[in-house]
């Protein structure tokens, strides 16, 4: 005599939609240099996007031989593989990065930070005069814009 077993009754999962169970995924980040990039033309560069870094943008440089020598330089090739562009400028590379003015560098190590350590660029302030606290994006969007 064959036995059959019954099996229970599978538990269904709620069905979620994906679009209302997680955020839209941010990768690219548009940015206003506080100086700007000049180019060999002389022609000044503000506006710029910095996409997300993945886990072999920060592994390649390790290699990279200006990376060995000097460990400052990182930074440099680190950069310059996650900006996608400056101004008109869309061959970036450590070259571009090494002719930034120190504010413009510290500003996009900062950015770099920000959004691949902290998901935004947002930062809390607070007016030096009254003390009030708020929240700007220091990625360098225009008044009005959101």
């Amino acid at each position: 005599m064959r036995r059959v077993m019954a099996s229970a009754p599978a538990e269904e999962a709620p069905v979620v939609p994906e679009e209302q169970s997680r955020p839209k995924l941010r990768t690219e980040f548009a940015f206003e240099l506080p100086r700007g990039y000049v180019d060999d033309a002389g022609k000044v560069h503000h506006s710029g996007v910095m996409r997300l870094a993945t886990a072999r943008d920060e592994l390649v440089p390790l290699r990279d031989d200006r990376v060995r020598e000097n460990s400052a330089f990182l930074t440099v090739v680190l950069l310059a593989r996650v900006i996608t562009r400056i101004g008109d400028v869309t061959d970036v590379h450590a070259g571009v990065i090494e002719n930034l003015f120190a504010s413009d560098l510290a500003f996009l190590q900062d950015m770099y930070r920000r959004i691949n350590s902290e998901g935004h660029t947002r930062a809390g302030v607070a007016c030096p005069e009254c003390g009030h606290e708020f929240v700007v994006d220091v990625a360098g969007g225009r008044l009005g814009e959101s």
